[in-house]
């Protein structure tokens, strides 16, 4: 797994880009990126859930959640970037969603969130950067309530061996242009919510041949 980029760097970087994220992400994902959200907003969420949106960024998959929880419901968007959130803010608003929303900054490795305070706990694409995924999988069940659902977007590796050799060898020039790679890379944290008790109850494969994505939906164990 490729080295993670500095955090304040990340943080920088995600801010400058925020006006223009989901054009990149969409561009460089063939809009397979929205298809992920959709997919997990759709097998993970319920009306009347509590939901935290862990590395929200613009809230392209709040906004879903949102409408899918309705009035009863409750969405927290969580991301470290400042920018991000305030494009997500202006989006809520123009549809009309901000009394489903609550928008708070930080660090998702360190989560500001009691243990077992949600329903469902969304990651879509926001454990490719940091720079321990384990650890941030580990935050997310930790504040996911007993019977609860976490759903999880990230990017993984291809399944041929010449189509990795051949991302690894893009991603080697994407790389020298942080703007461009947002520090996305493939990671794996499945294999460690599963040690922790976690049931599969949805994955799927999507996304282009050299930047395919697993979308995955899991409930943590009761007592």
């Amino acid at each position: 797994m490729r080295a993670a980029l500095d955090k304040l760097k990340l943080n920088a970087i995600y801010d400058r880009v925020a006006h223009h994220y989901d054009f990149q992400h969409a561009f460089f994902t063939a809009g397979s990126d929205q298809r992920g959200r959709g997919l997990l907003v759709a097998a993970a969420v319920n009306a009347g859930d509590k939901v935290l949106d862990c590395g929200a960024g613009t809230g392209s998959t709040a906004l879903l959640a949102a409408k899918k929880v309705g009035q009863s419901g409750k969405v927290v968007l969580f991301d470290m970037s400042a920018g991000m959130l305030a494009v997500a803010k202006a989006r809520a608003a123009k549809e009309r969603l901000e009394e489903r929303l609550r928008f708070e900054t930080g660090d998702m490795l360190n989560l500001p969130f009691e243990d077992d305070s949600f329903d469902v706990v969304l990651s879509t694409y926001s454990l490719c950067p940091v720079y321990d995924p384990a650890k941030a999988a580990r935050e997310l069940y930790r504040v996911t309530r007993p019977g609860g659902r976490i759903g999880i977007a990230h990017s993984c590796q291809p399944a041929r061996p010449w189509v990795r050799w051949l991302a690894d060898r893009v991603e080697n020039v994407v790389w020298r242009f942080p703007a461009l790679s947002l520090g996305c890379r493939a990671v794996s944290v499945s294999p460690l919510l599963e040690q922790l008790g976690c049931v599969t109850t949805f994955k799927k494969r999507i996304g282009i041949p050299l930047w395919p994505f697993v979308v995955f939906v899991m409930e943590k164990p009761r007592p």
